[in-house]
């Protein structure tokens, strides 16, 4: 507070306008909040909000909180003082907070959009792993497949995180924030070959998705646009699913999965209908989603009657909804989805071996990590591990450079030479504060992702050729998780540029290490990756299910109250005809 008298340390502020006087403050001391609670205080006890302080023609920011001498007030400043009304004062105030809120928001996306890039850029081109999980491409059969180019590779799994969290936003309600991460999504999937994505149905569900979030929001001014993207939707669902759905139900044993996903289409159909006016296709839409939005309603004895034979209820009522509340079917399709993960779990132990393995290896010059494929193709001719491994990661992963170098009795000499040699070096592990293990710390070393988009397998039938899309991933705890740092103790130590030493002074031929040369060293340095956000990635990893049913296992209650309420909006004008 100001004082009476003149103190040694006070310097004076001449305040006019709604009070005018001269306060004595501590301009190092004093902040801006001080000073706005001091005026508001004199001018009769008002809110400290409604006051506005302006001083050499700026306004006066309490944020951040700075001392008066850093603001630039010097000793007999002059500070213009005004009173804003109180709904005024209020509004000021929740502008400042929404700003503030939108600001974060905006942070936020691009944050977002950074870690599935990084994400989808790390799983793609073989970069050297930093987590000790895969997200790969899978067919509805679970089957690792190739889509496209690389890039084409990058920005599918990228469009597929970002369309993921954007329905975990919708299920928690926030449709507005859904929104612009599935444009986000939509960006993302433009950048992929159009032709290698016309015939799934991840592009389609994408602007069901967003015509939804219009529909939550109650945005009656996005209608037009709402109608072309749902027709967009219908074209994309005809073009995978086939005519009324039955290359869906071919691949899908007569399975009716997709049900809810065209009692949420056939509802905004009906809804874009009438409020454009079109009172009988309104009408004929909201019948056939109310038809369809009655056939997912479980009877409770069925649910019951798979829970008493183990099944839990969130999984049971799923399987019924999908097989017309069949018994039989519901249990042979429960039994297909255990054997799946069954599956899932024995592949996800199978990839933390191989990323263990990679470790172990270390990084090529390009920071890239050796190729396991192609090692295993190098030794299933002969060639020890250790050996293969060491060829492939000095020749950058180029299968043909590293068999020469194998088969040339010289340079195998060499290389088995250079390896030895190193085996008696002194390990140079990763240190307590070294970067990477910071990184592998951070992130969850039980979790293992593997994304599982259904995407059509070019080398199979025409019925599997029109196989779909699921943008889902699969995020499995193993309980037989990597940790990183147990391998490092374990079995030797990757340094901060990919080398690799033996704790012990040797290595067995399966678990040979390589360090990089001083030319390797240099290319790695020019090539380090960006800083991670592994808060954000471990966020999008987790997030990832690999359920492949799940896009289609929509809780229709919000459909089924708006079919309601339209159809009831539809009754006055069928009476009036």
């Amino acid at each position: 507070m100001a004082s009476d008298e003149v103190s040694p340390a006070a310097e004076r502020v001449r305040v006019v306008g709604a009070w005018a006087g001269t306060l004595e403050v501590e301009l190092g001391a004093w902040t801006v909040q001080m000073l706005r609670a001091e005026v508001a205080r004199r001018a009769g006890d008002v809110e400290p909000d409604r006051v506005s302080l302006i001083s050499g023609g700026r306004l006066l920011r309490d944020d951040p909180a700075s001392s008066l001498q850093k603001l630039g007030l010097k000793s007999n400043a002059k500070v213009l003082s005004s009173l804003t009304s109180p709904d005024r004062g209020k509004a000021i105030a929740a502008e400042a907070a929404a700003a503030a809120v939108e600001e974060e928001h905006a942070s936020r996306l691009v944050r977002l959009w950074d870690a599935a890039k990084a994400l989808s850029q790390r799983h793609s081109d073989g970069s050297f792993p930093e987590e000790d999980f895969n997200l790969d491409l899978e067919d509805q059969s679970g089957q690792k497949v190739m889509f496209g180019s690389v890039d084409d590779m990058k920005a599918l799994k990228m469009a597929l995180m970002l369309h993921q969290k954007a329905k975990v936003l919708i299920k928690k309600d926030m449709y507005k924030e859904a929104l612009d991460v599935l444009i986000m999504a939509e960006e993302a999937f433009s950048l992929c070959d159009p032709k290698l994505i016309e015939r799934v149905d991840n592009v389609p569900m994408l602007q069901l998705d967003i015509v939804w979030c219009y529909f939550m929001l109650r945005d009656v001014s996005r209608l037009e646009v709402a109608g072309d993207r749902l027709k967009k939707a219908r074209v994309g669902f005809e073009r995978s699913h086939g005519k009324d759905s039955s290359r869906f139900r071919l691949l899908q044993a007569a399975r009716h999965a997709d049900l809810a996903i065209y009692v949420r289409l056939e509802l905004l159909e009906g809804v874009v209908a009438y409020h454009n006016g079109h009172t009988e296709k309104a009408r004929g839409s909201l019948s056939s989603a109310q038809s369809k939005y009655m056939q997912l309603q479980v009877p409770e004895e069925a649910i019951t009657m798979l829970m008493e034979m183990g099944y839990e209820a969130r999984a049971s009522k799923r399987a019924l909804k999908m097989t017309g509340y069949d018994i039989q079917s519901s249990v042979d399709l429960l039994c297909e989805e255990r054997e799946k993960k069954i599956r899932r779990r024995e592949q996800n132990l199978e990839t933390q071996r191989e990323i263990k393995e990679q470790w172990k290896f270390g990084k090529t010059p390009m920071n890239k990590a050796v190729d396991m494929q192609k090692l295993k193709g190098l030794t299933s001719i002969g060639f020890e591990k250790y050996l293969a491994a060491e060829a492939l990661r000095i020749n950058e992963n180029d299968a043909d450079r590293a068999l020469d170098l194998l088969t040339n009795p010289e340079e195998n000499s060499i290389l088995q030479s250079n390896i030895e040699s190193r085996r008696k070096r002194p390990s140079r592990g990763l240190g307590a504060g070294s970067s990477r293990a910071a990184a592998a710390s951070a992130v969850n070393a039980s979790t293992v992702v593997n994304t599982a988009p259904h995407v059509p397998d070019g080398n199979t039938t025409e019925g599997n050729h029109e196989q779909l899309v699921s943008n889902e991933a699969a995020v499995n705890n193993s309980g037989e998780a990597l940790n990183r740092d147990e391998v490092m103790n374990d079995e030797g130590a990757v340094n901060n540029n990919g080398e690799a030493g033996n704790n012990e002074g040797a290595l067995n031929p399966d678990e040979a290490m390589s360090e990089e040369d001083d030319e390797g060293e240099q290319a790695a340095s020019h090539n380090q990756p960006p800083a991670r956000d592994v808060v954000m990635e471990n966020e999008l990893a987790n997030e990832l299910t690999g359920d492949a049913l799940d896009d289609y296992d929509i809780d229709v209650a919000n459909e089924g109250q708006a079919i309601t309420e339209y159809l009831s909006l539809l009754e006055p004008a069928a009476a009036s005809s």
